[in-house]
C-alpha cells in the first residue's frame, strides 16, 4: 500500500474511532435514564463495547501516524 494511502486511512480511522468512542459514552450515560435492570445492563455493555472499539481504533491509528512520522524524519 502506498505510504500516503496508509496515512490517509489512519487519519480516517482516527476520526471514526473518536465518533464511535463518543457514541459509546453517550450510550453509557443514557443508562441512567432507563427503567429496568436489563435495559441498564444492555446500555452499559453496548457503551463499553463501543468505547473499546473506538479507543482501539484511535490508539492504533495514532501509533501508525507516529511511526510514519518517525520514518519520514
Amino acid at each position: 500500500m502506498d505510504r500516503n494511502a496508509k496515512i490517509k486511512t489512519a487519519q480516517i480511522n482516527q476520526a471514526l474511532g473518536f465518533f464511535i468512542f463518543a457514541f459509546g459514552i453517550i450510550i453509557t450515560i443514557a443508562m441512567a435514564f432507563t427503567e429496568t435492570f436489563v435495559q441498564q445492563m444492555t446500555d452499559l455493555v453496548a457503551g463499553l463495547v463501543l468505547m473499546a472499539i473506538g479507543g482501539g481504533m484511535m490508539w492504533r491509528s495514532k501509533r501508525i501516524l507516529k511511526h510514519r512520522k518517525r520514518a519520514n524524519e
